[in-house]
Parts: C-alpha cells; sequence; structure tokens
C-alpha cells in the first residue's frame, strides 16, 4: 500500500525516533486521504489523524515482542 513508509522495528531498524514515527503516519494518512496537503476545511482532521496514527504507531512499537535479532538477545539475557 504504501511503500516509502518503512519498517520501523528491530530487526529492520534500531532507535526510531519520533520523526520517522510521524512521517510514516503523515504518509499513510495522505495515502489512504489522497491528500498531500489537505484543504483549510479538512485541515483539524486531517491533523487529528496523523497525530493518532503517530500515537498508535508508538503504543504498537512498545508492546510488540520480536524473537529473533537483537531484541530477544536482550530479552534472554544473551
Amino acid at each position: 500500500m504504501c511503500r516509502s513508509i518503512k519498517t520501523l522495528r528491530e530487526p529492520y531498524t534500531s532507535d526510531v525516533t519520533d520523526a520517522e514515527i510521524r512521517a510514516a503516519a503523515l504518509q499513510y494518512v495522505r495515502k489512504i486521504s489522497g491528500f498531500r496537503a489537505p484543504a483549510a476545511h479538512n485541515a483539524e482532521a486531517f491533523d487529528a489523524a496523523v497525530s493518532a496514527v503517530t500515537a498508535a504507531t508508538k503504543d504498537l512499537l512498545e508492546h510488540l515482542v520480536v524473537r529473533s535479532g537483537p531484541a530477544a538477545a536482550r530479552l534472554t539475557g544473551s
């Protein structure tokens, strides 16, 4: 769907920044809304959606359990 959105979880990347998460959320909202930049009358809804997707993405990344790669080593103490 959004080929320009990169994978933000380990082992694909580490030390994901808030800016990277927001950029992915923005790309997602742009794709599903069909707007690169919304008209003034849609800006509030657009910005709210980007914020909601950003928050949901942060929550998802914080709660994912990856069973291989660097994260698994930290979890098992290896």
